[in-house]
């Protein structure tokens, strides 16, 4: 069962937590590495409707990926 929150913004990290006495903790230590390892890409509504998953996003960008290469030798004769 969800709880229900008043406030959206409101804190739900335990009071017995106290941040300022930890040590060492370096902010964004990490962000490099999950910026290089993460390729997310977040399509406008509309575009989102037409594909009912992930697969299906890769699947259409592939064959448009196709097509190019398709046409790419054409353009570039005249």
């Amino acid at each position: 069962m969800k709880k229900e929150v008043d406030n959206e913004m409101e804190d739900e990290v335990r009071p017995e937590y106290d941040f300022a006495q930890m040590e060492g903790g370096v902010r964004g230590k990490y962000v490099e590495r999950y910026r290089t390892q993460t390729n997310l890409v977040r399509l406008d509504p509309d575009v989102a409707q037409a594909f009912p998953n992930d697969e299906a996003v890769n699947e259409a960008l592939r064959l448009l990926i196709q097509i190019a290469q398709r046409q790419q030798p054409n353009n570039l004769e005249g």
